[in-house]
Parts: C-alpha cells; sequence; structure tokens
C-alpha cells in the first residue's frame, strides 16, 4: 500500500529535523539543563512529530481511502489501516 511520492525530500528534511531536535534533548539532559528548558525541547520534538504524522495521513487518506478509483473493499482496507495507525499513535 506504498502512496508517498516517490520524491520523500520535504519528509526526509522534516525527519532530519527531528534527528536535531532529539540530540539537543540529549544533549540538555547530559548537561543538566534547566527542567524548563528540556521540557521546551520535548514539547517541539512532540509537535514536529505531529506534524509529520498529519501530512501521512493526508496522503494516505487521499490515496487510500477518498481516490475516486479504489473498490470499497480497498477503501474499507484503506480505512482499517488509517484506524490501526491512529489508534497506535493516540496512546
Amino acid at each position: 500500500m506504498a502512496h508517498l511520492s516517490t520524491d520523500n525530500t520535504a519528509l526526509l528534511a522534516r525527519v532530519r529535523r527531528l534527528q536535531g531536535q532529539l540530540k539537543a534533548i540529549e544533549r540538555a539532559l547530559a548537561a543538566g539543563e534547566e527542567c524548563s528548558t528540556t521540557l521546551h525541547l520535548v514539547a517541539g520534538v512532540r509537535g514536529a512529530v505531529g506534524g509529520l504524522m498529519d501530512v501521512i495521513l493526508q496522503e494516505h487518506l487521499r490515496a487510500h481511502v477518498a481516490h475516486p478509483d479504489l473498490t470499497d473493499a480497498e477503501r474499507a482496507e484503506g480505512a482499517k489501516a488509517l484506524i490501526d495507525a491512529m489508534r497506535r499513535y493516540a496512546k
């Protein structure tokens, strides 16, 4: 059920920014930074992951649920995959 474009440059850039943000958290913890500083960094990562998830969810919906050429069975399969992913993400 691949659906992301073959040019994932923007998504890869988001993931690389996330890696940088995670490294910043690691550095803050290693340096004994203030709790508020570290919490701010963690909140940034949470927001970035949410943004990445939003983009991928939208692509999935367009390609596997809403696309006009899909059969009912394909739509049901796409919807189930989306529901499963959202349940895992919400935990």
